[in-house]
């Protein structure tokens, strides 16, 4: 393979590189943005298209140069020359994508673990519940609960998710955050907390990402994310209490209104 014009490869493989890229980069894939994490996200998006564009172009180059320099000539039907392999040819392509899976690996840990940190423990503590087919919200801080998410713009929330029947997954597109619903979480061994900041008031949607049944494409529910504080606390005000045997137990159940506990009579 001494005849090989590996520069003149190497530049077309780069020029491919450039150009895929740069074609793939002009869609605005995710769209709008509405939380501070949106724009690592979109960006590590972003690289790891760029980084496809580079493995793509090395294949298509070396196929398309081997395809036109080792063809059948017109009229050859002898058998081709018995070849055994290529050491060098077998380092390089295992080397190359495992350097680069393990780049993309590292930096989207940074990402994510940028993305998680969480800003002092001033969050907005918010229970999501999933079930066939809608979610339902619970401020246990605010002692309130809604058929809609609300939040206010610039503030950290902590979501805390889980479902009552079959697995739901959390997704505001604008947010760029993606969870799934667990049932039997919270409280079991599940990941199935996020923080994050929308940093955009407006109107948005909570779409279920994970098949879940028959009704699947309906599960959606507004989200509003309010300009200020006082906007929220507004709205807050305006919604119903938790119910009591819902609010998160402090010593055991509330005594009725006479100040003494109710007596359990044994059968």
């Amino acid at each position: 393979m001494r005849d090989v014009p590996y520069a003149r490869l190497a530049a077309a493989m780069l020029v491919l590189t450039v150009v895929v890229s740069v074609i793939m980069l002009i869609p605005d894939w995710n769209g709008e943005q509405a939380s501070t994490a949106a724009d690592d996200i979109d960006t590590l998006l972003d690289v790891s298209i760029v980084a496809s564009s580079f493995v793509f172009s090395i294949v298509m180059v070396l196929l398309g140069y081997s395809v036109w320099k080792w063809r059948a000539r017109p009229g050859d039907e002898s058998d081709g020359e018995p070849i055994h392999g290529n050491t060098r040819l077998e380092i390089a392509w295992t080397v190359i994508p495992t350097v680069i899976v393990v780049a993309l690996a590292a930096y989207s840990w940074i990402v994510l673990d940028d993305i998680e940190a969480k800003e002092g423990d001033e969050q907005i503590q918010i229970e999501v519940t999933g079930q066939q087919f809608t979610w339902s919200f619970e401020y246990p801080e605010l002692g309130i609960a809604s058929e809609e998410l609300h939040v206010p713009a610039d503030q950290q929330i902590e979501v805390h998710l889980r479902a009552l029947d079959v697995i739901h997954s959390f997704w505001v597109p604008e947010w760029r955050i993606k969870r799934d619903a667990v049932p039997g979480a919270p409280g079991a061994d599940i990941d199935a907390d996020f923080v994050v900041t929308p940093d955009k008031p407006g109107n948005f949607s909570l779409i279920c990402t994970e098949l879940c049944g028959l009704g699947h494409s309906t599960m959606r529910t507004p989200v509003v994310v309010h300009e200020s504080e006082q906007e929220f606390r507004q709205w807050v005000s305006e919604q119903d209490p938790i119910p009591e045997e819902e609010q998160p137990a402090g010593g055991g159940p509330e005594p009725p209104s006479g100040g003494q506990p109710q007596e359990v009579e044994s059968s």
